[in-house]
């Protein structure tokens, strides 16, 4: 799945430059309290599932969507934790896309699907311990 046909045009339009993107956020917990994250295969971090808002979607079914596409679960969204935006939400891809995120953070339950990956931007997906997500390479907003 990867950048979709509206980035892929504006990126043909403006290069790299730094542009300022709404993106959703999903943090599920398993019934031990291990946080599901995935590792980004652009980057190599490990990251909460989440991605881009496209132009006239919900955020909520945004959410709902990068879930399954990075995760292969299907999430019924349980509530909004926040939104962030900031210096730590500046993202540089390998390719030199350069990307400001405000992500609304939505934590979202398990109701069906199997735990791998689906598209080509996640490599890995588990679920962490507070202690085990302190030790990986990690953006600055993984939950801990």
């Amino acid at each position: 799945m990867g950048m979709s046909e509206y980035m892929k045009d504006i990126r043909n339009k403006v290069g790299h430059t730094l542009l300022q993107m709404p993106s959703v956020t999903i943090i599920n917990f398993d019934e031990t309290g291990r946080v599901l994250l995935v590792k980004h295969r652009d980057t190599d971090l490990w990251v909460a599932p989440g991605g881009a808002v496209e132009p006239g979607e919900i955020p909520a079914d945004a959410a709902v969507r990068e879930m399954w596409e990075e995760t292969g679960l299907v999430v019924e969204l349980v509530g909004i934790v926040g939104v962030y935006g900031g210096p730590e939400f500046v993202v540089e891809y390998s390719n030199g896309d350069r990307t400001s995120y405000v992500t609304t953070v939505f934590e979202g339950r398990v109701v069906g699907g199997t735990l791998e990956p689906v598209d080509d931007e996640s490599s890995e997906a588990a679920y962490f311990s507070r202690e085990e997500v302190m030790a990986l390479d990690t953006q600055p907003w993984v939950p801990v």
